[in-house]
């Protein structure tokens, strides 16, 4: 699984990747990480707010922090 964090590095942003890194960590779920604060590259995704969660290169959220629960509940559906 590949999972993007789109975002400028504001502190909303900042927020997300945490929340996602925790939620793998405690779930024992394996994936690459990787975050985007290109401009350029968020906009081809679509998102004109972020931050923006992607994962295996589809657009799952934008423009809020999920909660802990929320990118759980992403993370196994999309299993």
């Amino acid at each position: 699984m590949k999972i993007k964090i789109l975002g400028t590095g504001c502190s909303s942003c900042v927020r997300l990747e945490n929340n996602v890194t925790q939620v793998l960590k405690e779930n024992e779920i394996n994936a690459d990480v990787e975050k985007v604060t290109d401009i350029s590259e968020i906009m081809s995704y679509g998102v004109m707010s972020v931050p923006a969660l992607v994962i295996d290169e589809k657009v799952l959220s934008y423009g809020r922090v999920l909660s802990h629960e929320e990118i759980k509940k992403i993370l196994e559906g999309h299993k």
